[in-house]
């Protein structure tokens, strides 16, 4: 039984310990790791700061009174550039019909005739003009390509003023729990490549002997103070009379 109980407080020891070494190491370190994780933090901050650009949704919604085969044939219509070469001439813009393309997105709401036309750019009040524009522009031109007119409107975009990428600091947190992480690898590592001994336990634990004494650190105080103190025991030695 004692020899139970003596193998669990041995145990516990050796775990206090190592949490001891872990808090010393990391105290020992602090400096580097401090630098890491704020030098992270900056970099968070500026990749935060410099590469957001806030964008802007608008969509224009129309009915398309057809079969489900139908309809999804119509919406891709709606991409092509038979469609957009025109948006971009009406609204004299400085881009291709493929690159305003990328923007607009087009889908059937909750599986109905409904399909909305969704554009995002930079310029909320682009973003909607652009919208009702290739809205009109399909509805005008479709007769024209599929031989029927069954195309109405239905509702147009309003500008949002809110963007749909909202800034958020996530990049700076990420950064900075990384640097933490970082900074800490790297002090065990430093840790680990480090073989001066800097205690008596060390001593010990590597020859298997018990320490009886130890010289301190002498330095240039030390010694000025040292030969202070033999000067005034010299001077404060008695003298005989004859």
């Amino acid at each position: 039984m004692n020899s139970f109980n003596q193998n669990n407080n041995d145990k516990r020891k050796a775990k206090e310990i190592n949490l001891q070494e872990l808090f010393n190491v990391i105290k020992r370190r602090f400096l580097a790791i401090a630098v890491i994780t704020i030098l992270a933090g900056i970099v968070g901050m500026i990749l935060n700061n410099t590469s957001i650009v806030p964008l802007y949704q608008s969509s224009s919604r129309i009915i398309i009174g057809a079969d489900e085969e139908s309809r999804k044939t119509l919406q891709v219509i709606v991409r092509d550039s038979s469609i957009l070469d025109l948006v971009v001439k009406e609204l004299n813009l400085s881009k291709s019909a493929e690159a305003l393309a990328g923007q607009i997105s087009v889908a059937s709401v909750d599986g109905s005739q409904v399909v909305s036309i969704s554009v995002v750019d930079t310029d909320p009040e682009q973003a909607a003009l652009i919208a009702d524009t290739t809205a009109k522009i399909f509805q005008e031109e479709v007769p024209k390509i599929v031989g029927q007119d069954y195309i109405r409107s239905l509702s147009k975009a309003k500008v949002n003023p809110l963007p749909i990428n909202p800034k958020s600091n996530n990049k700076v947190f990420m950064a900075i729990i990384g640097g933490l992480v970082v900074g800490v690898g790297l002090a065990f590592l430093l840790e680990s490549l480090d073989d001066r001994i800097r205690s008596e336990k060390e001593i010990e634990t590597m020859l298997g002997v018990q320490v009886l004494g130890r010289v301190s650190k002498m330095n240039k105080r030390n010694i000025k103070k040292k030969n202070g103190q033999s000067n005034l025991e010299v001077r404060g030695e008695s003298v005989g009379v004859k």
